[in-house]
């Protein structure tokens, strides 16, 4: 079968150069090919390693503030009873649900550092920050609120973002 039409193309085909400019096809996250033509050019090996990079940044920085809020939450829980919305501040309900939100994080944080399911972790934070940013948000808007907001899509960028995993298949 060496004869065959495809093979003498395949041999034919022109390998490019060490001096010329290779692009790669990349795939976005969900493993369409990339956008190409003029308004979208082809990513580049670098510009694909130095955005694999920076979602890995942004998902280290994620797993830092929710490790910041969890630890003060588990600290000292009284602090936080005020954000809890349904339940009276002075209940010891409340303090568990603080306590539970701050494992929560902490765990969510652990995954995102260490880079156990990062874009599992993210979409869980990105959740749990629209909650946060829901029951806050209802009572009007002020700068805790805001800061959420931040928070809420760094957390969307992560769970939607190529981050580098330290559990690779």
């Amino acid at each position: 079968m060496a004869g065959t039409r495809a093979s003498r193309q395949r041999r034919r085909a022109v390998v490019p150069s060490r001096a010329v400019s290779v692009r790669v096809e990349a795939k976005d996250p969900m493993g369409a090919p990339a956008l190409t033509g003029p308004r979208h050019p082809t990513l580049t090996a670098e510009r694909l390693r130095d955005a694999t990079w920076t979602a890995t940044l942004t998902r280290f920085i994620l797993g830092l503030v929710f490790a910041w809020f969890g630890y003060h939450e588990l600290v000292d829980p009284r602090l936080w009873t005020g954000y809890v919305p349904v339940v009276p501040a002075t209940s010891t309900a409340t303090v568990v649900l603080v306590l539970v939100h701050g494992v929560v994080l902490f765990v969510l944080s652990v995954a995102l550092v260490v880079g156990i399911a990062p874009r599992a972790a993210g979409a869980v934070g990105a959740l749990l920050m629209v909650e946060i940013v829901i029951s806050l948000g209802v009572s009007g808007i002020n700068d805790i609120v805001v800061r959420d907001v931040g928070v809420l899509g760094l957390a969307v960028a992560v769970a939607v973002g190529q981050s580098r995993s330290v559990l690779v298949r």
